[in-house]
């Protein structure tokens, strides 16, 4: 497919073009960021009318799109004001949307977030592991625009029963260089309770996002998207029994298994998460032999 990737150039993005294009997409990155090559196309998102023009053509680059991946946007809270990340993230993702809707494009998949469920968890989560069944608990303007954001894509789809769009609740995003770090945080389980010590390689992520491509049918449905495991080296049922006491625990944990559901994922996308930081130093799939 010729898919358009904004935030191509980002800590997941650059993961998504580069697998994506490995498995023989036509791939053109939309950013504000990155080194200038025939695969980037400087562009603002919260401007429409260049969102729009580039989605419809661009002279020497392409003629149109079959899919976008819609990564821009500011990360995470607490980088800049509340209202700017408001103002940037929901506008983004409306003219992206928007602009896919005008020029005929029926795949989106777009990064949702996992602080949908309720991170940071300071109220606990109903139950776990978490799952996309429970109503969304936006605890910030971060979240919150992702919770509309959702909301937007299912009334788009409602308005257009043959448009997919894909919201993936990536977890906190990680490169192999982030995991030295890792077995320090089994000195204070509460270090990283605030995502029930979940986690995804961007390797992972870039799947992911390539399964939705692949898979997704009509409509709107969110993924939770995580890692098989969890970033702690002690036992997941003895990290939730510790952090949240009353919590019910729904089914029996594998020893590192993670809180962050992926079973609706790996049914309906067959998405299968391929790297843990546990074997890491020798950078090869979970399940692969060494």
């Amino acid at each position: 497919m010729r898919v358009a990737v904004t935030g191509g150039s980002g800590k997941l993005g650059r993961h998504v073009v580069r697998r994506l294009a490995n498995d023989g997409h036509q791939v053109l990155n939309l950013d504000r960021a990155g080194e200038r090559n025939p695969g980037l196309v400087v562009v603002d998102l919260r401007n429409y009318g260049q969102v729009v023009d580039v989605m419809l053509g661009l002279d020497d680059r392409h003629g149109g799109f079959d899919a976008v991946v819609h990564l821009g946007a500011v990360p995470a809270p607490g980088i800049i004001p509340d209202a700017a990340t408001f103002e940037n993230n929901m506008l983004a993702t409306y003219n992206v949307f928007q602009a896919a809707r005008r020029a005929g494009i029926k795949k989106v998949v777009y990064a949702s977030s996992e602080t949908v469920l309720g991170l940071p968890f300071d109220v606990d989560p109903p139950y776990i592991p978490v799952d996309e069944e429970y109503p969304a608990r936006p605890e910030s303007t971060y979240s919150l625009v992702k919770h509309l954001e959702e909301q937007m894509a299912v009334e788009l789809t409602r308005w257009d029963p043959e448009l997919s769009i894909s919201g993936l609740r990536f977890s906190n995003v990680m490169d192999p260089e982030d995991y030295d770090r890792f077995p320090a945080f089994d000195a204070d389980a509460t270090l990283r309770k605030w995502n029930l010590w979940s986690y995804i390689d961007g390797r992972d992520g870039a799947q992911a996002v390539a399964r939705a491509l692949e898979n997704a049918g009509p409509g709107f449905e969110a993924y939770i998207i995580a890692n098989a495991d969890t970033v702690m080296s002690r036992p997941s049922a003895e990290l939730a029994a510790e952090v949240f006491p009353d919590v019910k625990v729904t089914k029996d944990l594998g020893e590192h298994e993670t809180m962050l559901s992926i079973d609706k994922a790996r049914r309906l996308l067959g998405f299968e998460p391929e790297y843990s930081w546990r074997n890491h130093q020798v950078d090869v799939p979970a399940g692969a032999s060494i």
